[in-house]
C-alpha cells in the first residue's frame, strides 16, 4: 500500500512536469535520461524520468559514505524514478540522474551548506524547501526502521531546525495534497 501510494505520487508530479514541457535544462543530460530526437547544439536539452536503477548495494554503500541508515520508505523513493526534477508544493527533491545519484547526494550532503550546521548534528538533507531551506532527516530521532521525523533547516537561522513532517511518507501525502489543491 504505501510503496504504490508512493509511486503514485512520484509518478503524478513528474508526468506533470513532462506535460508541461518543463522537463529541461542547460548542460549535459545523462545519455539514458536525454530526449534523443533533441538538438545537441541547443543549450536547454530535454529530460525524461526513467525507471531507476539503483541496488540495494549502492543504497548501502552510500548509506556507509553518509555514516546513517534510510528509512525504509525513502529507499522505495530511490528506488523508483530517476529525475532531474521534480518538485511537489514547496520541496524541491535533490536531483537524481541515473549514473551519478550518489555523488550527487555526497556533494549537497557535505558541500552544500555548512557541515557543522547540518550533517555534523545528524540532520541529513534531501530536498530543498522554497528558497530558503533544506528539508533534512533527524537521524538522532528514529521512529523505528530509521523512520526519522524530517526537519526544515532555515538558511537564516542556521543553528536551529523546526520539525516539520513525522517522517517522509507524511510528508509525501501531505505536500501532494496541498500541491493538489492549490492547482485544482
Amino acid at each position: 500500500m504505501k510503496e504504490q501510494t508512493i509511486k503514485n505520487i512520484v509518478d503524478f508530479h513528474l508526468e506533470k512536469w513532462v506535460a508541461k514541457g518543463i522537463n529541461m535544462l542547460p548542460g549535459k543530460i545523462e545519455s539514458e535520461m536525454a530526449d534523443p530526437n533533441q538538438n545537441e547544439d541547443k543549450e536547454w536539452k530535454t529530460w525524461f524520468p526513467i525507471n531507476s536503477k539503483v541496488t540495494d548495494l549502492e543504497i548501502e554503500e552510500f548509506e556507509n559514505q553518509i555514516a546513517h541508515k534510510l528509512p525504509h520508505d525513502y529507499k522505495i523513493f530511490l528506488k523508483y524514478k530517476h529525475f532531474y526534477d521534480l518538485n511537489i508544493s514547496e520541496v524541491s527533491f535533490f536531483r537524481f540522474p541515473v549514473n551519478t545519484w550518489n555523488l550527487k547526494f555526497i556533494d549537497r550532503i557535505f558541500n552544500g551548506e555548512p557541515r557543522e550546521y547540518l550533517i555534523d548534528k545528524g540532520y541529513l538533507p534531501f530536498a530543498d524547501w522554497s528558497d530558503w531551506g533544506l528539508l533534512c532527516f533527524d537521524t538522532n530521532r528514529n521512529n523505528g526502521d530509521n523512520n526519522y521525523p524530517i526537519v526544515l533547516w532555515d538558511h537564516e537561522i542556521a543553528d536551529e531546525v523546526s520539525d516539520e513532517y513525522l517522517d517522509f511518507y507524511n510528508m509525501l501525502i501531505q505536500i501532494d495534497e496541498v500541491d493538489r489543491s492549490n492547482n485544482s
